[in-house]
């Protein structure tokens, strides 16, 4: 790993420090782009305006027509958190908005695969809806929305995925990433997407009398699962991405939440007062998104959507106990598929061209609903673009592999896939994704063939710089600065994708060290002259008495005392 510590504008951060910024604050805003103190203003008179969304205002006419004729609505989500949020979201607006007949069908990820499917549709028109609407999904669903179409559904299409080259036939399309949309904020997930039409439509509710400012309903309500589902999805936190954010988590910290939210912060063991990103990425997120893997996901829509709280309680603790067997079979899979991808880097395994620039791992035994995770965790040790694949589980694919992957910087992971599908006619049945993040179907015969083909366009595409992992950081802590309290301030920031959390870096001294948990790594580090408490999760591995470290600050309690540790990120190799 190399270290490189970010740069720091001097003039940013004066500016911010002299309007007001903590030093340190400043400092860290200053080397993530920020200029000026009104870029932090969070705000929601500093949104955004959904004019700028291009189809935004044809989905609000055709939503207010739809409430005013008291037709039924079918929300088709997606089955991740971004899906669930987006379709709570749906439909707790639409409802507020007048909406008396919403219903939600989520598909299944085995059964049904990704997206608005024609099978998708058949099942929304057998249950009697008028419109259907897409939350995180359908801007790939051609043959899906033409199939509604023909069963005499209209099909509003939201969604925030790069579209293909062929739009689907909907009525209406609202997605920031389609051809001619102007919106500035293209990362913007799929449940804020569906909030923006909200708006839209409630602005055109107002213009049509319905309601007026004072009567009109409240959608800030919705913010909490708008801030939970965009972290989740690990989209960039932009300016906007980030207000939405911070809305989100006032309202938590003041106890204005869904029930189901507050079951899930109890469930996960997480305060709701002192709420973070950090708790949506890594406590509720996972726990949603269990039920997509392994089980069914209306039981985390559910739990988003229900307003008894001991329902709430009842779907949280089950989605914990999910979400417990998930980590489970992503541990036995974790082991498994990094003993395979650790051995295409032994000598004896590599070829003349030395080790693989991009990982492919398929086991019989591995489980699609975690494929991805375990990418990531490969791909996060051994840095190079991997794909996990499992046997497809849908009655009649049996021969297909589905596969996840994750990417590193530099490497476009679903114009990879567009280049292998290119060169290789016939070997991807279904691709999709993002530039991190992607998904494929294959043949199993095919697996091989995959495998060269990606690590080709990989060998193509990435050098010898790009393929050593890199760490940003803010460079060295100053002594006053290793306080409680403003690990609590750093804390209460909204950090993420796109503005990474705080993470410093410099030589110190290891005093002593020791394994706690037979996996991870307690350490006593000297630091600026003063000793710190220091742990670096899943390290088994000795460190040298002087090392360059990497480290996150967090506070832990002892005997009602609280004092700061270091959480180890890295070192310098």
């Amino acid at each position: 790993m190399k270290i490189i510590a970010r740069d720091i504008p001097p003039r940013a951060a004066w500016a911010l420090e002299q309007a007001g910024i903590h030093p340190l604050l400043a400092r860290l805003f200053a080397a993530r782009g920020v200029l000026a103190k009104e870029e932090l203003d969070d705000g929601l008179a500093r949104l955004l305006p959904p004019a700028g969304l291009r189809g935004v205002q044809d989905a609000a006419v055709l939503l207010a027509d739809a409430i005013a004729a008291r037709r039924r609505l079918c929300i088709v989500a997606d089955y991740d958190c971004d899906g669930a949020t987006a379709c709570a979201v749906g439909v707790r607006g639409l409802r507020l908005l007048g909406a008396t007949q919403v219903d939600y069908l989520v598909p299944d990820r085995v059964a049904d695969g990704y997206g608005l499917t024609p099978a998708i549709a058949r099942r929304v028109h057998a249950r009697g809806a008028d419109l259907l609407i897409t939350v995180d999904n359908g801007i790939a669903s051609v043959e899906g929305v033409a199939a509604a179409n023909a069963l005499g559904l209209q099909v509003l299409v939201t969604d925030h995925h790069l579209p293909g080259a062929q739009l689907p036939p909907a009525a209406v399309i609202v997605n920031p990433n389609q051809p001619e949309c102007g919106f500035p904020s293209k990362c913007i997930a799929g449940v804020g997407v569906m909030f923006y039409v909200l708006l839209a439509l409630r602005a055109e509710l107002r213009a049509r009398g319905v309601f007026t400012n004072d009567s009109q309903p409240k959608l800030d309500a919705l913010l909490p699962l708008v801030a939970l589902g965009t972290v989740a999805d690990v989209v960039k936190l932009d300016a906007n991405n980030r207000r939405l954010v911070a809305q989100g988590l006032k309202r938590i910290r003041a106890g204005q939440m869904p029930c189901g939210v507050a079951a899930l912060f109890q469930a996960a063991g997480r305060s709701a007062q002192a709420a973070t990103s950090f708790d949506f990425g890594f406590a509720l997120g996972p726990r949603i998104n269990a039920a997509g893997r392994l089980a069914d996901m209306t039981l985390g829509i559910e739990c988003l959507l229900t307003d008894d709280a001991a329902r709430a309680d009842e779907l949280a603790r089950q989605l914990d106990a999910i979400n417990r067997e998930r980590r489970d079979i992503e541990g036995g899979m974790r082991e498994q598929a990094m003993e395979v991808a650790q051995a295409l880097f032994d000598e004896g395994s590599m070829g003349e061209e030395g080790p693989p620039a991009a990982i492919c791992v398929f086991d019989p035994e591995f489980h699609e609903g975690v494929v991805g995770i375990v990418a990531s965790r490969i791909k996060e040790r051994l840095h190079r673009p991997t794909f996990v694949f499992a046997a497809s589980q849908a009655p009649g694919k049996e021969h297909e592999l589905k596969g996840s992957g994750r990417s590193i910087p530099g490497f476009h992971l679903r114009d990879a896939l567009d280049l292998v599908a290119k060169r290789h006619p016939g070997v991807l049945l279904r691709f999709g994704g993002h530039a991190m993040a992607a998904g494929c179907t294959i043949a199993e015969e095919h697996f091989d063939t995959f495998e060269q083909a990606l690590n080709q366009v990989a060998r193509e595409w990435l050098d010898a710089a790009t393929l050593q992992r890199r760490l940003h950081t803010d460079g060295p802590l100053a002594p006053e600065y290793r306080r409680a309290d403003l690990v609590d301030t750093l804390h209460r920031e909204v950090w993420g994708q796109g503005f990474a959390p705080p993470v410093f870096s410099e030589e110190v001294e290891i005093l002593s060290q020791r394994l706690v948990g037979e996996k991870h790594l307690a350490l006593k580090i000297r630091h600026q002259g003063q000793p710190v408490d220091g742990i670096w999760f899943g390290r088994t591995e000795p460190l040298p008495a002087r090392v360059v470290l990497a480290f996150r600050l967090d506070a832990d309690e002892w005997q009602g005392t609280r004092r700061v540790r270091f959480l180890v990120e890295g070192i310098e190799a």
